[in-house]
């Protein structure tokens, strides 16, 4: 997918440090960078639009700051929310979005907008706390061997490429308190090791199609969540794979998606496959 990056816009300090990402981002991948603002009816109604156009006109002044040359645009929408940013990621490259906002995006906290817009976009979703001007020079990719955590791989891969920095591949194999393996410690090594081979073995293809980037393969035994928690420490970005579907009322981000988003502090992007065409 070639489109632009989105990121949408309201004036907070999240959404500020989500445009600031994604003008960054844009910069890199020599990809254009698109700002939208959604101007709720409401707000409409109540004479906001000219908050809106500024917060927007704000936007744009701060990305073209940061990132010199980079193409940007701009785009008022008028609607709800969350339905305005899922239809924004059909032809968008990714979409970034800060933790929680105000004005328009009043919503946008997470357990709320945040998470239903990374449950049902078209393409990849990156959730933005804050500005984090430290770079630790690693980008941390959750991986389970599916089909949604291959499309993970593969944007993390581009963010590492355009990055120049080394990519972990996570490997977290975690047996539920209700397995029957659970009290036979034995039972439970053999079964890690087998699982970490497996993965191992999953990972390989990755590193041999992009001999550029440094992958490193990591299989540990620990619940997933947890895993990817205390690897984003030294992580510039975490990057998991969404089950979720297309449409507002069809099944949302799965655990895994679910937990990250909630608990770690550093930038999040949740990827799901592109729908099939046609």
């Amino acid at each position: 997918m070639t489109g632009p990056i989105v990121a949408g816009v309201d004036g907070s300090a999240p959404a500020t440090a989500a445009v600031e990402w994604a003008a960054a981002d844009a910069g890199r991948r020599g990809l254009a960078l698109r700002l939208v603002h959604v101007c709720e009816h409401w707000a409409r109604d109540m004479g906001a639009t000219q908050y809106c156009e500024g917060a927007l006109e704000a936007a744009a002044d701060r990305a073209r700051a940061l990132a010199p040359g980079l193409e940007v645009s701009t785009e008022m929408l008028s609607g709800r929310v969350t339905e305005e940013l899922v239809a924004q990621s059909a032809t968008a490259e990714s979409m970034v979005v800060g933790s929680r906002g105000l004005g328009g995006f009043r919503g946008m906290i997470l357990g709320s907008a945040s998470l239903t817009l990374a449950g049902h976009a078209a393409g990849p979703v990156v959730v933005v706390r804050e500005h984090a001007a430290e770079r630790l020079g690693e980008i941390v990719v959750g991986y389970d061997g599916s089909p949604f955590s291959d499309a993970a791989v593969e944007y993390a891969i581009q963010q590492a490429r355009a990055r120049g920095v080394q990519l972990r591949v996570l490997y977290a194999w975690y047996l539920p308190p209700l397995s029957p393996y659970a009290s036979g410690y034995v039972a439970s090594d053999e079964g890690f090791k087998e699982a970490a081979r497996e993965a191992a073995e999953r990972v390989a293809p990755f590193r041999e199609r992009n001999p550029d980037v440094r992958l490193v393969d990591e299989q540990v035994c620990d619940h997933p969540v947890a895993a990817l928690m205390k690897c984003a420490a030294t992580a510039d970005l975490v990057v998991v794979g969404s089950r979720g579907h297309g449409g507002l009322a069809s099944a949302v981000l799965g655990s895994v998606s679910h937990g990250v988003l909630h608990h770690v502090t550093r930038p999040v992007a949740v990827v799901r496959p592109r729908p099939a065409k046609g």
